[in-house]
């Protein structure tokens, strides 16, 4: 049997090639809870903000050259739906498996994600990182999925209600791809510093 026939097998396959890794590069001896939260949170954060890039830089864009030959329909009852389900929740496991690294890499006494969220010294990158995640997260749950349900057809909307909403849904999503910029920036510089 192929793993790489379902995604279910694939992604099984891809956490038995990581464990298998681990142990041919040799362990540590003891868990490292700041490594095992920042790589699901990249894991999952890589799965958020693709589905954002893909509808910014492909869906969208292309939705009038579907529309114009037929096929707008068919994204928008089969694609949009299951890659917004995704995008959603890749926002909330991205947030919370941020919160759980940041509490991970603290090791003085107090709470990692209090210090990352009020730029506690040595917090200012990821701190600053932290806060455009969450304002993502509220424009994922808050302005896009419901306006969203709107455009879609999810929920029932007048045309004029459903034109506001794709505008709204829209400037929100371009929001997020604008705000992901200086928050990956945020999450490398942590550990990596300022490139210049």
């Amino acid at each position: 049997m192929n793993p790489l026939t379902s995604i279910t097998g694939t992604i099984i396959s891809g956490i038995v090639l990581s464990i298998i890794i681990i142990f041919l590069l040799g362990t540590a001896g003891a868990v490292n809870p700041w490594e095992f939260w920042v790589w699901v949170h990249v894991l999952v954060g890589i799965t958020w903000i693709g589905l954002l890039y893909y509808f910014n830089f492909v869906q969208v864009p292309a939705m009038p050259a579907a529309k114009a030959d037929g096929t707008a329909a068919g994204i928008s009852k089969h694609v949009a739906p299951r890659a917004l389900l995704w995008f959603r929740w890749a926002a909330v496991a991205t947030w919370i498996t941020g919160a759980l690294a940041l509490e991970a890499m603290h090791t003085m006494p107090g709470s990692g994600f209090v210090a990352a969220f009020t730029f506690a010294e040595g917090y200012q990158a990821i701190g600053m990182g932290a806060w455009l995640g969450t304002i993502m997260l509220f424009n994922v749950w808050v302005l896009i999925w419901p306006n969203q349900k709107k455009v879609l057809g999810m929920v029932e909307a007048t045309d004029e209600a459903k034109a506001k909403a794709a505008k709204i849904a829209l400037m929100a999503s371009r929001t997020n791809t604008l705000l992901s910029i200086p928050m990956i920036l945020g999450m490398t510089a942590q550990g990596h510093g300022m490139p210049f």
